[in-house]
């Protein structure tokens, strides 16, 4: 917001700029633990889950913006950790498969190579069901 003032003292007009703040919640931490959200944490995340794969500078800055987006609009003061770490799931998920297998090995704390099959099939039985829910919208026209 612009608005132009006047110096009690001198009676010098200027003009100030104002904007408003939007806070970011404070993610609580799985030991309870409070700590300020950190966007710089979160694109380094999503940059190493994403490292070498055919996705651009654009899509995940996108990324980027539409989970901060939903962070402002919680309207909360706090959120729970896990909560961000769901958003960057579901955004990895649209960009990259391999990507998303990589973040949730680390965010699910994966044991073993079975949990990681569980993981790529329901990637798969998703993918199957999202072809069939086009398939039957182009039949449909």
């Amino acid at each position: 917001m612009r608005r132009r003032r006047e110096c009690l003292d001198c009676s010098e007009r200027f003009t100030t700029f104002e904007s408003a703040e939007l806070v970011m919640p404070r993610l609580i931490k799985s030991d309870d633990r409070r700590e300020p959200f950190d966007e710089e944490k979160l694109r380094a995340g999503i940059t190493r889950a994403l490292e070498k794969r055919p996705v651009s500078a654009e899509q995940i800055e996108a990324a980027l913006a539409r989970i901060v987006h939903r962070l402002r609009t919680t309207g909360e003061r706090e959120i729970p950790a896990r909560f961000v770490g769901d958003l960057v799931m579901d955004e990895l998920r649209e960009l990259d498969e391999v990507a998303y297998v990589r973040f949730a090995s680390v965010y699910r704390r994966f044991q073993d190579v079975v949990e990681f099959r569980e993981e790529v099939e329901r990637l798969q039985e998703s993918a199957a069901d999202s072809r069939e829910q086009m398939s039957l919208l182009r039949d449909g026209d």
